[in-house]
């Protein structure tokens, strides 16, 4: 794949006012597996440790007799011979306990606290991934392939002036003239998960939208009235933003200022 070598800027109003150099970045190979492999680094990093208490299912009475001719012996009972609670309510007597086929008992082979969950990638695969996920949010064939609405060439590099808005208004009348209605209206539907996660609290599963990508900005406040829309930093960006889900192809809006960071930092 290679990158255009200009690409048009447009102002607030939708209107191309000038042509910006495209980074080398944005013609790097994209490598599906490693944009999925840092991607579920990160996801596995984010894992809270779990596990169950090692005394479940032991904190009884129960323990085993064996098989001598004593008071408590279990031989010629018909029994099978564990652990048992020697308990005098009726139906109790001698209930199985602690074993992990008993009622109550411990579990075979629980979860543990001490098992690592990290999964580890280096720097230079983590850097790799990140720029084939921004090359690739300028090929239309798998920004198309994500579901996104939109109909101007790609990458989509706007002025300086969105970094200044501070009202919402402004900024849905701004992707109303890059038009890019339909994704906000695909962004609007929500679909209820299968399994039990609806129980969970995470019964409906969203659409992820535009990433927008611009530096020092204050419109992290406005899009939280947009579904779907992230706001981040050139210097912020990682595999998971680029490319939700492990497939790349996220829609972006760049500023001139992000595309000159980019620059810098991938050149």
């Amino acid at each position: 794949m290679s990158a255009q070598k200009s690409v048009g800027v447009y102002d607030l109003n939708g209107t191309r006012v000038r042509e910006a150099k495209l980074p080398k970045v944005f013609a790097t190979p994209v490598r599906a597996d490693l944009i999925k492999r840092a991607v579920l680094s990160m996801q596995a990093n984010r894992r809270q440790a779990f596990g169950a208490s090692i005394l479940s299912g032991l904190q009884t009475s129960a323990h085993y007799h064996g098989v001598k001719d004593t008071r408590y012996s279990m031989k010629n009972k018909e029994m099978a011979r564990g652990p048992r609670v020697h308990e005098s309510s009726p139906g109790q007597t001698y209930r199985m306990r602690r074993v992990p086929q008993a009622v109550g008992g411990r579990e075979a082979h629980p979860p543990r606290v001490e098992k690592i969950l990290r999964q580890k990638i280096n720097e230079k695969e983590k850097r790799i991934a990140v720029c084939s996920a921004i090359a690739a949010s300028a090929v239309k064939e798998m920004v198309e392939k994500r579901g996104h609405k939109f109909g101007m060439e790609l990458p989509i590099i706007i002025s300086n002036d969105i970094e200044n808005i501070s009202k919402v208004k402004e900024f849905e009348k701004i992707l109303n003239a890059l038009k890019l209605e339909g994704e906000m209206e695909r962004a609007k539907i929500k679909s209820i998960r299968a399994g039990k996660g609806k129980a969970r609290g995470r019964k409906y599963k969203k659409r992820k939208s535009i990433l927008v990508v611009a530096e020092g900005s204050k419109l992290k406040k406005i899009v939280k009235s947009f579904p779907g829309i992230d706001v981040s930093t050139s210097g912020m960006l990682n595999a998971e933003l680029l490319a939700p889900g492990c497939q790349a192809g996220r829609l972006v809006i760049w500023s001139e200022n992000a595309i000159k960071k980019l620059e810098e930092k991938y050149g």
